[in-house]
C-alpha cells in the first residue's frame, strides 16, 4: 500500500544498525524489512511480462530521475580512469566519482523537489548506491541502497503504484546500466570473493525483475541463455538475457564454469519458476546475509532499532564478520575485476580467441 509520509516529521541521517547475527535476526522480523521486501515484490510484480521497450506512464518525477542518472552517467565520461594497465584492481580515479556524486547529491534532490529537511536522510541511500568509495567495489548491497532511495521517494509521496512500471524498466534499467558504465570505466571489483553467490559479480534484482520479463514468454525459454544469437537479439529487451550478455563478454568460459548457479537455475522449466526462485533467494541470501546487511542504514524514512556505531566514518567503518555462518566474508579480501582481466587480455592478445581460451 502506498503511504506518504508528512514532509514535516524529523529527518535523520541513516546510519549502521545490524552488527550481529542478533541484529540480523530481528531485523528480518521488523517492519522495515517487510516494507523493503514488499516493495521488491510490488516492483516485481508490475513488470511481468513485458519487454523494456513496452509503453509506461512515465511522470515528471519519473523522468527527473531519468535526467538525474543521465547526468551521474555524464559524470563518468568527464572522469577518466586512472592509467593504471597493469592492474586488474579498481581504478582510483572511481574515488573523484563518487566526490562528484556525493557533491552534488543535495542538488539532484532539490531538483526533485524534496522537502530541504528530508535531503541528507534520501540523499545518503542515493550516494551509497554507486559502489565504496574506499575498496573502489560494488556488490547487492549497494544495489540495495538504490531500491532503498526509491521506497524513500515512495514514502515521500513522489512515486506510487502507477509509476512502478517505469520504475523498472526506465529507471532501475537506466541505473543498471550507468553501472555497467562504471563497472568498465573503473574496474570496480566485486564487493565479496564470489560475487552475487554466482550470478553475476556485480548485480541479483536484473536477474529478478528479469525473469518476470519473461514469465509466459512464447519462445524464450530458460535454456535459451546458452544460445548466443537469442541472448544477443534480445538482450536489449529483457534484463536476465542483459546480465547473461554481460557476463559472456567479460568471462571467455561457459556458464557451466564461469557462472554455475546460472547454468543449472537454466534447467529450469518455466520462468515463473525462476521468478519464485529468485524471490526467495534474495530474501535469504541477500537480505538474510550479514556481510551483506551490515552495511544497510537506517534512518526515520526507513526505521529499524539495532545495534548503533557511535562515532562512525562514514566511508570506513568497521566490517563485521560472522565466521562459520555466512559466506563468502564481504570484505579483507580484494578480488580483481574480471573486466579489467578481460580487457588486459583483449589488448594482449589477438583479436580473435584461441580455441582453447
Amino acid at each position: 500500500m502506498f503511504v506518504a509520509t508528512d514532509p514535516s516529521s524529523s529527518f535523520t541521517v541513516p546510519k549502521r544498525k545490524i552488527l550481529t547475527k542478533e541484529d540480523l535476526q530481528r531485523f528480518q522480523e521488523s517492519s522495515a524489512f517487510q516494507e523493503y521486501f514488499a516493495f521488491i515484490e510490488r516492483l516485481n510484480e508490475s513488470i511481468k511480462s513485458l519487454k523494456l521497450s513496452t509503453d509506461c506512464v512515465v511522470s515528471q518525477v519519473v523522468q527527473n530521475i531519468i535526467d538525474v542518472l543521465d547526468i551521474v552517467n555524464s559524470y563518468c565520461e568527464e572522469i577518466p580512469p586512472v592509467r593504471n594497465e597493469k592492474s586488474r584492481f579498481g581504478n582510483p580515479a572511481f574515488r573523484d566519482f563518487y566526490d562528484r556524486v556525493n557533491n552534488t547529491a543535495a542538488e539532484f534532490h532539490e531538483n526533485l523537489s524534496i522537502p530541504p529537511a528530508a535531503i541528507p536522510e534520501i540523499s545518503r541511500y542515493f550516494v551509497e548506491s554507486w559502489g565504496n568509495r574506499k575498496r573502489i567495489d560494488y556488490g547487492t548491497g549497494h544495489e540495495a541502497n538504490f531500491i532503498a532511495w526509491l521506497l524513500c521517494l515512495e514514502k515521500l509521496g513522489f512515486i506510487g503504484p502507477d509509476d512502478y512500471r517505469s520504475i523498472v524498466l526506465r529507471v532501475f534499467h537506466k541505473y543498471i546500466e550507468v553501472m555497467r558504465t562504471l563497472q568498465f570505466q573503473y574496474w570496480l571489483e566485486p564487493a565479496g570473493s564470489h560475487g552475487v553467490w554466482g550470478l553475476d559479480d556485480y548485480h541479483f534484482l536484473p536477474f529478478l525483475f528479469g525473469s518476470s520479463q519473461l514469465i509466459g514468454h512464447k519462445y524464450i525459454r530458460p535454456k535459451s541463455i546458452h544460445d548466443k544469437d537469442v541472448v544477443d537479439e534480445y538482450s536489449k529487451e529483457y534484463m536476465y538475457l542483459a546480465c547473461i550478455k554481460f557476463i559472456n563478454s567479460v568471462k571467455t568460459a561457459s556458464l557451466q564454469w564461469n557462472s554455475p548457479m546460472i547454468n543449472d537455475i537454466s534447467g529450469v522449466k518455466t520462468w515463473n519458476k525462476i521468478n519464485e526462485g529468485m524471490i526467495k533467494m534474495y530474501k535469504a541470501e541477500v537480505l538474510g546475509k550479514l556481510p551483506i546487511m551490515q552495511h544497510f542504514m537506517f534512518g526515520s524514512l526507513i526505521d529499524f532499532e539495532g545495534s548503533l556505531v557511535n562515532d562512525e566514518d562514514e566511508h570506513d567503518h568497521v566490517h563485521v564478520h560472522a565466521f562459520g555462518q555466512e559466506f563468502p566474508d564481504c570484505c579483507g579480501i580484494k578480488v580483481p575485476s574480471a573486466i579489467g582481466a578481460s580487457q588486459i587480455s583483449s589488448r594482449e592478445a589477438s583479436a580473435k580467441r584461441l580455441p582453447f581460451d
